[in-house]
């Protein structure tokens, strides 16, 4: 098989060459069917997920993958050495109105008996619109470098989080704080993609990403039937598929990752996506923002707990 970055790198612009000509079209809405995960599979998803198999079935046969829409498929059985974590189209609404927030992320880890997030040893996440990548390998950097913000202050930060699949009143109980003293001074912002958000922190454009969603369920159980209520009896939080390859180019470019409870990712499983699997995430410039935003999520789930 060749090079593993070789193969992250042309999967990932094999991806934007089938979805960038459908960016915007409306029959791409039209739904054809559930992910794995839960989550609704549009066209333009199908059409994704459809040319993914035919290049690995080309390029690299002997490779198992794991896919939001089809969950971890392995053509060579026990012989692969690599899997593959695919989001074909990290930000789909996005891409169906043709917004610039949407990516391909391909990450790859040594296929073991239960991968984990750490294992992860190359992630590649391409802006599907303009094309622009960001590569990582464990231990050796990322590409392009990052410019991470010297923001320390909340009250200055321009961050991010998301709404799709998160009831609102809840996820705003436990962000109220947080949107409140930064909605004047900073900014904040709904950019539907995960890979997105989380890039635009090595690019320096934000300050952090906070995703509390897991953490919410688990600290507060109560809270899960609103997920599944929104979800359309599903939890959709995000899963390893849309936080592999990220999470490495954050690490890689010297931003801090973590979950909502400020743990490292490096040991939670890799492949699956139900709640088990799935995880919150606090990705921030440097460790004092960081700290910060942890804080303001105690207390927000304190709050969450109270008045439910």
């Amino acid at each position: 098989m060749q090079p593993i970055r070789e193969l992250v790198c042309d999967l990932a612009a094999s991806l934007r060459e089938e979805v960038l000509p459908h960016l915007g079209a409306h029959a791409g809405r039209a739904h054809s069917g559930e992910a794995e995960g839960g989550d609704v599979t549009f066209h333009i998803d199908e059409r994704a997920e459809g040319r993914m198999e035919a290049f690995l079935s080309e390029r690299a046969p002997e490779a198992a993958f794991y896919s939001e829409d089809r969950g971890l498929v392995s053509p060579a059985g026990d012989r692969a050495e690599w899997v593959l974590v695919v989001d074909p189209i990290d930000g789909t609404r996005p891409a169906l109105a043709g917004l610039e927030s949407c990516c391909v992320s391909v990450a790859a880890a040594a296929l073991s008996s239960a991968p984990t997030m750490g294992d992860v040893s190359v992630g590649c996440v391409m802006e599907l619109k303009s094309g622009a990548s960001f590569v990582a390998e464990r231990g050796a950097g990322l590409e392009p470098e990052a410019t991470l913000s010297a923001n320390r202050s909340l009250e200055r930060m321009f961050w991010t989080y998301g709404f799709r699949g998160r009831p609102a009143r809840a996820l705003i109980e436990v962000l109220a704080e947080l949107i409140d003293v930064s909605s004047v001074g900073g900014g904040t912002f709904d950019l539907g993609s995960a890979t997105f958000d989380m890039t635009r922190v090595v690019t320096g454009q934000l300050d952090a990403y906070v995703e509390p969603g897991s953490r919410m369920i688990d600290d507060v159980p109560a809270v899960r039937a609103e997920f599944e209520r929104v979800g359309g009896g599903a939890v959709l939080n995000n899963s390893p598929y849309d936080l592999a390859a990220a999470a490495l180019c954050l690490e890689e470019g010297g931003a801090i990752v973590t979950d909502a409870y400020g743990a490292s990712l490096r040991d939670r499983p890799l492949l699956g996506s139900d709640h088990d699997f799935q995880m919150s995430c606090v990705a921030a410039a440097n460790p004092e923002l960081h700290s910060a935003i942890c804080a303001e999520i105690d207390a927000g789930i304190e709050r969450l707990r109270a008045r439910l």
